[in-house]
């Protein structure tokens, strides 16, 4: 059994004062499923905005809740970790859904999820004929996504972050295994997209974030498992990408790259902005060996019986080479008799 680690007693006098007020807790409860704008939690809890804005100060000056920048917009969160996320979670486990006003507020809730999906889904019917010319040229993705499964491992574990997460569906297949996870992606569609579909989901333990994959809004050495899937071939320095997230990633940390083996098809780079056309075993090795990873090895799909036009999809484990020893010393610390 783990210990919990002690809380100064003013900073717990602090919080509480903090999520003593009955709106403050429906906010909180209303970021318990998910990630919010002002905007939105404004319409649900049907006030008016500095209000709502005012509270969003006090919850985050006490570090209960979270702000991340995606474009011009601003959305909330859950504290991640640490005492504050411990003591909102113990709260709101609490509350009776089923009494008003929080009732009400699931129902405005839901309404806002659902224009959400509907965007989400008309941009993706929009685009769906590009994106299901490509996956027909390659094995289903379910034998895929069951490897990947296998691959990582069945072991739960803290951290994840998706680079590149488009549809959120390394968030989604990978969820019964992480404590938390982050997707990051640049464009604010794609976002779309995946925040309604781990809404839809029932994914809550998930953020979305707008944000470069060479640059993403996350701190360095937070990350047990980084993913990075069919999006090297977008890059012009793929190198740059895996030398990144392996600095993402915590000692003995896990960086897993899904993407296509080295192939011909230049109507790929003429139509669907592939600017490489796939990768070698030899060019991962390289860029691993120099990022500090130790790859495994790699797992290939080829697609059965077809001729002509094909894709041979591949996965790269790479693993960081250092020793786990400060978080192995901690959890010894911390085991109790």
């Amino acid at each position: 059994m783990l210990s919990r680690p002690l809380t100064d007693l003013a900073a717990l006098v602090d919080r509480l004062k903090a999520v003593a007020e009955s709106s403050r807790l429906r906010i909180l409860y209303l970021l318990s499923r998910g990630d919010l704008t002002v905007s939105d939690i404004t319409e649900i809890l049907n006030q008016s905005q500095p209000r709502v804005s005012r509270h969003l100060k006090l919850l985050l000056d006490e570090g209960l809740i979270g702000r991340y920048q995606e474009g011009s917009w601003a959305y909330f969160h859950l504290a991640e970790e640490g005492f504050e996320r411990d003591l909102v979670a113990g709260l709101i486990a609490r509350i009776d859904p089923a009494q008003p006003p929080v009732d009400r507020d699931l129902e405005r809730l839901a309404a806002v999820k659902h224009r959400r999906q509907e965007r989400a889904a008309a941009y993706f019917g929009a685009n769906a004929e590009s994106w299901d010319r490509i996956r027909s040229l390659h094995v289903p993705e379910e034998a895929v996504e069951t490897a990947i499964v296998e691959l990582v491992g069945r072991r739960p574990f803290r951290s994840m972050l998706d680079l590149g997460t488009g549809t959120g569906r390394m968030l989604e297949i990978l969820a019964p295994f992480y404590q938390h996870a982050i997707g990051v992606d640049l464009s604010r569609e794609m976002l779309a997209i995946a925040r309604a579909n781990l809404e839809r989901a029932g994914i809550g333990h998930a953020q979305i974030r707008q944000g470069d994959l060479l640059a993403p809004p996350v701190e360095r050495g937070q990350f047990d498992l980084v993913t990075i899937h069919q999006v090297l071939h977008y890059l012009e320095h793929p190198g740059a990408a895996i030398a990144e997230a392996a600095r993402l990633l915590r000692p003995s940390g896990q960086l897993l790259i899904v993407d296509f083996a080295a192939h011909a098809l230049e109507f790929l780079r003429d139509q669907h902005a592939h600017v490489r056309l796939g990768f070698s075993d030899r060019q991962i090795a390289e860029w691993f060996d120099e990022a500090g990873l130790d790859l495994a090895e790699p797992i290939e799909f080829e697609p059965k019986g077809v001729e002509g036009e094909h894709l041979t999809v591949k996965l790269w484990l790479g693993r960081d080479r250092r020793l786990l020893i400060a978080d192995t010393d901690t959890t010894a610390t911390e085991q109790t008799a």
